[in-house]
């Protein structure tokens, strides 16, 4: 499976990361940066610090875009600077990695990738939309040769996390997740409806520390941090963004729900994401909405594919040097 990830490297985004390199039939062929839990610069800076620490030299890092398509500027929410801790890795120090990102824009390098792989790329967005929608806007000829999109992003039936209608990312750029999901484009809708039901546990992390490498380590702190910034009643953190990696390559462990879905850009609900009620009778669905999910072996699939990783790490350089094309 050909794969590019936009993401705003955060904590959980960065699992999303080590889990698209821990699954051996992922090729990653590149990484695109965004705003949200850090600002685009930071995110992108986390990802290649990441890719270098675990040894996947050859997957390029692009820089997208710094604020909603309809807003001048980005400020960081003060609960994401919480949640992920200022340097949105959890405080935790990581080698800054000796090469830096391409010259090429992230929204350029996502019309490209789409252009020459068409149906076989799937892109998997855990951050804002602004990205994808820049990059549909720019070249809306890609709209229909894209093959699926699958999305960090919303919620349908139980209330947002940001405000009683809207999820973080989807509120960060309503405008660019209407788009999105009005666009034609193979969209599936990973949303708090079930990120909510999948854990990580310190039971996870302890064995991280095991592999006795730095990425094992370096994970085990970052997410022992997230962990402490949720409630402690949950017993561990919720798995949101790797929970739309994991839709993408284990369809089958979704219930989805094909909905004509919109995105309320204005007033208290902006963020929300609905049914279209306009479109409620029409045939061809826009969005496949995730409802249901078997947690367990999205949970035990994530730890696999993590302690994978970290044991290749331990081991010489020239065990993982990246895939892409």
């Amino acid at each position: 499976m050909k794969m590019i990830l936009d993401l705003d490297t955060g904590i959980d985004d960065g699992m999303a990361l080590a889990y698209v390199l821990g699954s051996e039939d992922i090729d990653l062929l590149g990484v695109v940066g965004t705003y949200g839990n850090v600002y685009t610069e930071n995110g992108v800076q986390n990802v290649l610090n990441i890719l270098e620490m675990c040894q996947a030299l050859a997957i390029p890092v692009y820089e997208g875009e710094k604020h909603a398509i309809q807003k001048s500027g980005f400020l960081r929410l003060e609960v994401s600077a919480r949640i992920h801790g200022d340097n949105g890795v959890g405080q935790v120090s990581m080698k800054k990695a000796q090469r830096r990102k391409e010259d090429q824009s992230g929204v350029d390098f996502l019309i490209s990738s789409v252009k020459k792989y068409k149906k076989d790329l799937v892109i998997v967005a855990t951050g804002p939309m602004t990205n994808l929608a820049s990059a549909l806007i720019k070249a809306p000829e890609i709209a229909e040769i894209m093959g699926p999109v699958v999305i960090m992003g919303g919620a349908l039936t139980i209330p947002g996390n940001v405000t009683p209608y809207a999820e973080a990312n989807i509120s960060q750029d309503p405008f660019a997740a209407k788009y999105l999901f009005e666009s034609g484009v193979d969209v599936t809708m990973v949303g708090l409806d079930v990120t909510q039901r999948s854990l990580l546990t310190k039971e996870s992390t302890s064995s991280w520390r095991e592999t006795g490498s730095t990425a094992g380590r370096v994970f085990a702190d970052m997410v022992d941090y997230y962990i402490g910034e949720h409630d402690a009643c949950i017993g561990g953190c919720f798995l949101h963004d790797p929970s739309a990696v994991a839709a993408a390559k284990n369809r089958q462990w979704f219930q989805m729900l094909p909905m004509h879905m919109t995105v309320v850009t204005e007033g208290e609900a902006a963020g929300r994401t609905i049914g279209s009620q306009e479109k409620l009778r029409d045939g061809n669905p826009n969005v496949k909405v995730c409802i249901g999910v078997n947690d367990k072996a999205l949970e035990e699939d994530l730890d696999k594919n993590l302690q994978n990783l970290f044991i290749r790490c331990g081991k010489s350089r020239e065990d993982i040097n990246g895939r892409s094309e």
